[in-house]
Order: structure tokens, then C-alpha cells, then sequence
């Protein structure tokens, strides 16, 4: 049977909220009697409630972490940045994953309030500010968007340079070649598709070549919304030389139409991805891409929200933007 406090108060004679006092360094208890309770604690195996303790000191040493979809490789790594960050100063983190539902992220905001988390990192699908403004208005547990910005929401970020990202790209395919360049993205509120066809469409505008709309079709950032997509592309008369996914998962399912339509990558087809997950590597796929520092992306997150948990609100909010890199492999060498 678990030692309680009661268990202890009643060894050491002294009362239940004497007890409590000192295992929570509680100045009303002198130092001597301090230390022999916490000694008689340690010897008689006492080990504290988690969520009693957070009743008492109003703090949980929990974090949430919403993302969007845990069967991205990239998310994945961003977790573990998170995760490590938190447990380097004793914080655990509570998961959520969203599957891109808005509807499931407003669910797991309101369920961390309710577990007393003492901060959240948000990965947001949400397409409505206004709506997230209300919620920050409402809520008094810090939070940190990562991936993604609302401009007029107040609240620290970490983000990668989107724009710049796609611009590597579409000048590494650009400088290639290629002039039929088409480009396969996610979801069309999203920060990540919006930046990255941006991107698309300045480089495009810097080499004088036109932004052809039916080169452009956006979908989920499913694999299968990338297949789905290359298949209408790669029917066109004539067919993109090029296809520019806004992410690895994407990619792979243009890879596959390319596949199942009998053209060669990058022979055929050059095709270039976003987010360098562990996959785009392999050497059967050997996918050009640009490289994130997902890690980095948690830890920082992690840190920045650690950091105003145990110092209060800043007026001053914090804006990390990351720099991408282009990482050249076969899928997008010239022909």
C-alpha cells in the first residue's frame, strides 16, 4: 500500500498539514523540522501525488503539445525536441494529435485547460483568428505556436522561412531547366501551403515565366492528395516537367503517380519535396527537398514556454524564424 502524508504525520507526531507543508518547502515550517520530515518521507518510500501537488503549488510541470498529424515523420521530430527540452527542466508533455480536424483541436485546448497543464505548444489548423483570439483572450495558461503564425494573434512563435524555402527550390529547378513547373500543396489556409506557393510564384515572377493556375492544385497533406493531384497534372498536354510538393508526404504521392504512369524520376519528371524527413534519404527514394530543423523547432518552443511559465507573461513576444536549406538528391537531377 502507497505511504501517504497522513502515514507520515502520524510517525513523525506532528499534523497532516505540517506534513505538507514540508514536503512542499513551505517557509511557515522551520528548517529542522523540514529536514526530518523529508528524511522520515524518503525512508518510509513516500511518493507524491502528482496532481495533489499541483492543487497545492498551482503548477502541474505538464505541457501540451498540439500537432496536426503524428503519422508526418516531421512532427514526430519536433515532439522529441519538445519532449527533451521539458524533461531537462522537469517537465513531461501531454500529446495531442489533431489529424488536421479543427474541431479536435478546439476539443484538446479546452482538455489541457482542464488537466492544468502550465503551458501549450500549438501546431494550429484553426482557419479562424478571430476565434483564437477569443480563446487566448480566455485562457490563462501561456502558449507557443510553432509551424504555423496568425498574424494578428499575439503569442510567441517558431517558424521556418516558407517563402525563402520555396524559393530554393524553384531556382535550384528554374536554373535546371525546367520552365513547366507545377506545384502540389496542402491544406489552403494553412500557413505552410500559403508561404510556400508564395514562393513558387515569386521565383516564377523573377524569371519571367507565367504562373500557369492549372499547374497549381492544393488539396490535404495527405499522401494520397499528392498522388490524386499528379495524376490530374501528369494527364495535361503538355505535362509539368517538374512537380514542386509543399511537403515530403506529398512528394511521396507524386512519386507513386509517376510510378503508376510509367516516367522516370527525375529522367521523365523532376520532383522536390519540403521538410527532409527521415525517408526522403533512402536511397530508393533519394527525394530532393529542403531541410528543416524540426528539433530545433520543439526544443525552442519548449524552452521559450518554459521560460514565461517561470517568469511570468512578456509584453515582448518572441518571433523565431528558422532558415530552411535545399538538399539536392536524384529526384531533381538534370535529365
Amino acid at each position: 500500500m502507497a505511504v501517504t502524508i497522513k502515514d507520515i504525520a502520524r510517525k513523525a507526531g506532528v499534523s497532516y498539514a505540517t506534513v505538507s507543508r514540508a514536503l512542499n518547502n513551505r517557509p511557515e515550517v522551520n528548517e529542522k523540522t523540514r529536514r526530518e520530515i523529508q528524511k522520515l518521507a524518503e525512508e518510509m518510500g513516500y511518493k507524491p501525488n502528482a496532481l495533489a501537488r499541483s492543487l497545492v503549488t498551482r503548477e502541474s510541470k505538464t505541457l501540451g503539445l498540439i500537432i496536426p498529424d503524428i503519422t508526418n515523420p516531421f512532427f514526430p521530430e519536433v515532439a522529441r525536441g519538445a519532449e527533451e527540452a521539458a524533461a531537462q527542466a522537469g517537465y513531461s508533455i501531454f500529446l495531442c494529435n489533431t489529424n488536421w480536424e479543427e474541431e479536435k483541436e478546439r476539443k484538446y485546448l479546452a482538455l489541457l485547460e482542464e488537466k492544468r497543464v502550465d503551458g501549450i505548444i500549438l501546431a494550429s489548423v484553426i482557419n479562424d483568428e478571430q476565434q483564437m483570439m477569443e480563446y487566448l483572450a480566455d485562457s490563462a495558461v501561456p502558449l507557443i505556436m510553432i509551424n504555423r503564425v496568425l498574424k494578428n494573434i499575439q503569442a510567441h512563435y517558431v517558424v521556418i522561412d516558407n517563402v525563402r524555402g520555396a524559393c530554393l527550390v524553384m531556382e535550384h529547378l528554374i536554373e535546371t531547366g525546367h520552365r513547366d513547373i507545377a506545384f502540389v500543396g496542402g491544406l489552403s489556409h494553412v500557413e505552410a501551403t500559403r508561404e510556400r506557393l508564395q514562393g513558387y510564384k515569386m521565383m516564377l515572377g523573377a524569371y519571367e515565366l507565367p504562373v500557369r493556375p492549372e499547374l497549381v492544385r492544393l488539396g490535404s497533406f495527405k499522401r494520397e492528395s499528392g498522388y490524386s493531384n499528379a495524376l490530374e497534372l501528369l494527364k495535361l498536354s503538355p505535362r509539368p516537367t517538374a512537380i514542386f510538393a509543399a511537403n515530403d508526404i506529398l512528394a511521396l504521392g507524386v512519386l507513386q503517380a509517376a510510378a503508376d504512369m510509367n516516367l522516370r524520376v527525375p529522367g521523365d519528371l523532376a520532383v522536390v519535396g519540403f521538410d527532409d524527413i527521415p525517408f526522403a534519404s533512402y536511397a530508393e527514394v533519394s527525394l530532393t527537398t529542403v531541410a528543416q530543423p524540426k528539433y530545433a523547432m520543439g526544443e525552442m518552443a519548449a524552452k521559450i514556454l518554459i521560460e514565461e511559465i517561470k517568469e511570468g507573461p512578456s509584453r515582448e513576444k518572441k518571433k523565431i524564424i528558422l532558415q530552411p536549406e535545399l538538399v539536392v538528391r536524384r529526384s531533381s537531377m538534370p535529365k
